[in-house]
């Protein structure tokens, strides 16, 4: 069953889930038995639960995985770590980063590191069938991941959320807490998240707060 795949200190905040969460999963074994290719590996797919409720600083909101097994890692935005040629999205957040902040321990694209420090990183869909970005929208995936965003918002993490999706969940976050702007794609980076300063915006509340900033 899937939902025991999501890790436990998450289960009980997410309860009201299970048969939704497990339909999800039969439907997915479904498509994978027809030969259709599921992103990310089911190892990853609640990859960014791994932090714990208590310890989220920060909530990003991502889409859904990308839709190639290449950068799909179960991280929103991030990709397994490499030397060039990053996604247009994450291309756009490094370069605002180097414009806000003025250096980056995130170049080679793997944002795990900011997962270390206790930012989540998800997607509101948290799977894609290859090739297919949405595929999964409207599954049910969406109403867990909305529960996800007001237990981080209700534990005092920032939201950091940028684009249509990720700013219907602005709702679970106080002023002082919410970063809100544009998506980082390629598409709509240039009508506002380019010059936006989002990372030192977020910092600067952390500090307010009494917490550590987060190195970028």
């Amino acid at each position: 069953m899937l939902f025991e795949s999501i890790p436990e200190s998450w289960r009980r905040h997410l309860e009201a889930h299970r048969d939704v969460v497990n339909e999800i999963g039969a439907r997915l074994q479904n498509l994978a038995n027809s030969g259709e290719r599921i992103l990310p590996d089911k190892k990853w797919v609640f990859r960014a639960l791994d932090l714990k409720p208590e310890d989220v600083k920060v909530l990003v909101i991502g889409q859904d995985p990308y839709p190639n097994a290449q950068d799909a890692c179960g991280l929103a935005f991030s990709v397994h770590p490499r030397k060039s040629g990053l996604p247009g999205s994450l291309m756009n957040i490094q370069k605002e980063i180097l414009t806000d902040i003025g250096s980056t321990n995130t170049a080679d694209g793997d944002l795990t590191r900011w997962s270390e420090q206790g930012v989540m990183l998800l997607n509101r869909v948290l799977t894609v069938s290859a090739g297919a970005s949405g595929s999964h929208s409207k599954w049910g995936w969406e109403a867990l991941t909305e529960t996800i965003a007001r237990v981080c918002g209700q534990n005092g993490a920032i939201g950091l959320l940028w684009g249509n999706s990720a700013r219907e969940l602005a709702s679970f976050f106080p002023s002082d807490r919410l970063v809100e702007g544009v998506h980082p794609s390629p598409l709509s980076a240039h009508r506002g998240f380019l010059g936006s300063k989002p990372f030192s915006r977020v910092n600067l509340l952390l500090q307010s707060m009494g917490k550590d900033a987060i190195s970028w």
